[in-house]
């Protein structure tokens, strides 16, 4: 499925997002050689908790790509107010368009069709209209779905998952959130794998895929 994917895109409305929803295969491709990129469009600062200073999350998000690998250049930041990118679809997706033009990406990650999260559907309805000549994949975010549509299987290591777990624990303001700890990463994988007949997976809903 990967082997004409050369630049691979991660929308994510907030940083962890990609972690969480796809960390292990972002682990993959970076091991197969694919180049990704990753757009977080909000830091999130008053939804930092207090006891953190409210730029924390942008440390957190250098740190978690450095240990999935993904390069500090091919990293953008955007500053969005978190739970109002509604009000700003025009501006994202001029930003998103931009973002196409640049990277030229084969493929792009962003949040699913299903996500209920106001910044997410945002980030979801403008990236299908930035990237419609793309091939586009959801992720899955459970606590966001209320549904989900598990169409594709990405089949991922254990090394892959382990990679996941690290990067999403340098997001030390997040550790409060049930869906944080190692646990539940290492469940949903294995729920995945038992569906494909494999040990650990990620899914995703199937968006746009073209065959040339």
């Amino acid at each position: 499925m990967f082997e004409k994917i050369d630049r691979v895109l991660v929308l994510g409305p907030h940083p962890d997002d990609g972690e969480f929803s796809s960390g292990a295969t972002i682990s993959r491709l970076i091991d197969e050689g694919k180049e990704v990129y990753y757009a977080v469009f909000s830091l999130c600062e008053k939804s930092v908790p207090k006891e953190f200073p409210p730029d924390a999350l942008k440390y957190e998000l250098e740190n978690s790509c450095k240990v999935l690998g993904i390069k500090q250049e091919n990293v953008t930041i955007f500053s969005y107010e978190v739970r109002e990118f509604p009000k700003y679809r025009q501006e994202i997706l001029e930003d998103l368009v931009k973002l196409n033009k640049q990277i030229k990406p084969d493929l792009v990650f962003l949040p699913s069709s299903s996500d209920i999260h106001q910044d997410h559907f945002t980030i979801y309805q403008e990236g299908v209209r930035a990237f419609k000549f793309c091939n586009l994949l959801g992720y899955e975010m459970p606590w966001n779905n209320f549904s989900f549509s598990s169409s594709i299987y990405v089949v991922v290591s254990k090394d892959n998952i382990n990679k996941k777990i690290a990067a999403i624990d340098e997001y030390e303001t997040q550790k409060f959130r049930p869906y944080s700890g190692e646990e539940f990463v290492v469940s949903l994988s294995k729920l995945r794998g038992i569906q494909i007949k494999e040990t650990y997976a990620e899914s995703f809903e199937l968006i746009r895929w073209i065959v040339k």
